[in-house]
């Protein structure tokens, strides 16, 4: 019988017990709501999400500005930028063929500001020269409480290479309460599956979110953690993974002292 992929991913990735999070609930001493925050072990990167830049480059105009231009039913507000990439688009997907990803190192430079301020997580108020108003028309900003598709693509990929088994390394997968529509806040959901399958939960159908708040290792020599309120994933594991996603030519990755 034909398998649909909805019955692939949950057969791939059934719950596990809720107290597969007690371990993580007693490290941080924290309840998870919006997702577990390790610290380093021995060490810790942040994955920035990433953001996407139209080809027309720089422009003045906000996106609040442009939204409601369009919604007034001005035409070719921005000549050459189709308003339903910027108004349509999902946070974390390439918004159609005439973007690139936009590097937050590139756009530090661009307009004089840290890539993430010190003492600051990197969330909403990174980029304080652009923060008070609304991002640019022409920009996506990053998504935020998950990663980009092609970030956790890519992520699952250096893990698989710096993980003792492998695509076969048993793992377990949390999710906030903060992105199920369920609304229950006392029953931790927690999926368990391999190493190999995890980029199925991405588009896993009995979520209501993209990649999880949380995902490690059966063993727990790495944990990955994307916080509901940040705009960047932190990975604590050993030195070689930290070293390796700060070498990556696709992630895009930082130490951040304050934050480890």
């Amino acid at each position: 019988m034909y398998e649909t992929a909805a019955a692939r991913a949950t057969a791939r990735w059934p719950f596990a017990e809720s107290r597969e999070a007690d371990w993580l609930r007693e490290l941080i001493a924290d309840d998870g709501l919006t997702g577990f925050m390790p610290p380093a072990s021995p060490d810790a990167a942040w994955v920035l999400h990433s953001m996407y830049e139209h080809e027309l480059g720089p422009n003045d105009m906000s996106f609040g500005d442009f939204q409601r231009a369009v919604l007034s039913g001005e035409h070719d507000v921005i000549p050459g930028l189709d308003p339903a990439d910027v108004l349509d688009g999902v946070p974390g997907e390439l918004p159609g063929p005439r973007w690139h990803r936009l590097r937050w190192t590139e756009l530090a430079r661009r307009i004089g500001d840290p890539v993430v301020p010190e003492g600051r997580f990197p969330c909403h108020t990174s980029f304080p020269t652009i923060r008070s108003g609304s991002w640019p028309a022409t920009i996506q900003a990053p998504s935020e409480g998950h990663l980009a598709r092609a970030d956790w693509s890519r992520l699952i990929d250096v893990l698989t290479a710096h993980s003792p088994l492998g695509a076969d390394t048993p793992c377990l997968a949390y999710y906030s309460p903060l992105l199920r529509a369920d609304g229950d806040y006392e029953n931790p959901r927690i999926r368990t599956g391999a190493l190999a399958d995890a980029e199925v939960l991405y588009d896993h159908p009995e979520e209501d979110h993209w990649s999880p708040s949380n995902l490690w290792s059966r063993d727990r020599s790495w944990i990955v953690c994307t916080d509901y309120d940040l705009w960047a994933t932190k990975v604590a594991g050993p030195v070689q993974l930290v070293e390796a996603l700060l070498d990556d030519g696709e992630i895009e990755a930082v130490r951040l002292p304050w934050a480890t």
